[in-house]
């Protein structure tokens, strides 16, 4: 079983800690295996086995299973335990009411809580009202760049960049492994996760009347990733194209977007005015949490190269523990603002700096931020690696990446 560090480590600093951890992420990411590797973790701790106890929701197993009789068997089987048990939930959800249970394991017994979930609802105010200020989340994403070459074998002498250009075009889903970049099987593969999302954590969490105009909103953001959009240009642009009815509200498509977004689909990204320090309320940004999912949506897109890009850094800062916002000031737009405590960077993304105009327009955007945090230019150039002009530091984005913190 392959490791997944940067999420076993989450996990073993918040162990025995009183909060319960939720982990949230898009099905098939690698959620369960989680959980698996943390269970191995524990017996290596010398936990005993009989202190652990795993529920899969997604078992027949327990089908139809209420908080009720959740509850009634969890403390029939810890009676006679003596000590600390470690009780694991995958996709709980599935469990009307579960968070009563979870909150009674939490007054009841000496256990540490683990719980997964596929879509956001999971932390929905009845969540928050049982469990406010008792649980942490723990958010999960597909593979990573550097994860996907531990993940992958690759047949011959493969360079880093036709690695990356297989990265970009399959994406990151752990599933994916062993099946050889086979193309035709890759895209059934995925096919399938994002049927069962859509049925399972979009239309089966909520009354979808219109799955024509799900799958048609689904496609436009799939395809418009990284550029700068709203509710209304979105409705507008569909009516344009004929692929929506003009009785259709903006109302209604923002409902479906909020849809996709709970189902860990799509991430919106808001803007921030740099020199106002402010949050703006309109034309945002939207970034796919798989790229091998756009493409089986859309067939690989050479032609937007650079937004693509943009997606791929926004994931990895994601991983790596910071808030993402996309930036304005004095006219020009700056990719990413990247915070954490006590902690920012600005960076800008491209896909060559080679040419003077684009080299220009990318630096220009950094150097009219007149405080001292650090700046970055990501590209796939490799002539400009590890330079820096006026403070403004050049990166390769493979290099970049690759650097990410385990």
């Amino acid at each position: 079983m392959k490791n997944r560090p940067l999420y076993l480590k989450k996990l073993i600093e918040f162990k025995d800690k009183e909060q319960i951890k939720v982990i949230t992420g898009i099905r098939r990411c690698g959620k369960s295996k989680l959980l698996d590797l943390f269970i191995e973790y524990l017996k290596s701790e010398g936990v005993a086995s009989n202190h652990i106890i795993k529920y899969d929701f997604e078992s027949l197993k327990h089908a139809g299973m209420t908080y009720q009789t959740l509850y009634d068997e969890i403390i029939k089987k810890t009676k006679k335990i003596k000590g600390k048990v470690y009780l694991f939930f995958d996709e709980v959800q599935r469990v009307p009411q579960w968070e009563l249970a979870i909150n009674s394991f939490r007054v009841d017994l000496d256990a540490d809580i683990y719980i997964t979930g596929s879509n956001a609802y999971l932390l929905s105010s009845q969540l928050s009202t049982y469990l406010s200020g008792r649980y942490v989340e723990i958010k999960m994403l597909p593979l990573s760049f550097k994860e996907f070459l531990d993940f992958h074998e690759f047949v011959g002498d493969m360079s880093i960049n036709q690695k990356f250009a297989l990265f970009l075009k399959f994406g990151g889903m752990p599933v994916l492994t062993g099946y050889n970049f086979n193309e035709e099987l890759i895209n059934q593969v995925l096919d399938g996760i994002l049927s069962t999302v859509l049925v399972k954590d979009v239309i089966g969490q909520a009354e979808v009347r219109d799955v024509d105009l799900l799958n048609k909103i689904l496609r436009y953001l799939a395809d418009n990733i990284g550029n700068i959009t709203s509710i209304n240009n979105i409705k507008n642009f569909l009516i344009s194209e004929q692929r929506l009815d003009k009785k259709t509200t903006a109302g209604t498509v923002d409902n479906y977007i909020n849809l996709l977004e709970k189902a860990f689909i799509f991430y919106n990204i808001l803007r921030y005015d740099i020199k106002g320090k402010d949050y703006l309320k309109t034309n945002n940004k939207y970034y796919i949490v798989d790229l091998g999912l756009r493409n089986h949506l859309l067939g690989f897109k050479e032609m937007d190269r650079g937004h693509v890009l943009e997606n791929v850094v926004f994931l990895e800062l994601v991983r790596r523990g910071y808030q993402v916002c996309i930036g304005t000031n004095v006219g020009k737009e700056v990719d990413f603002i990247a915070s954490k405590v006590n902690e920012k960077l600005y960076i800008q993304v491209t896909e060559t700096l080679m040419d003077k105009q684009t080299r220009e327009r990318e630096l220009s955007s950094l150097k009219t931020i007149k405080d001292n945090y650090p700046k970055f230019v990501l590209s796939m150039d490799e002539v400009f690696t590890n330079t820096n002009d006026e403070g403004i530091q050049i990166v390769n984005i493979i290099d970049w990446l690759l650097a990410s913190q385990d």
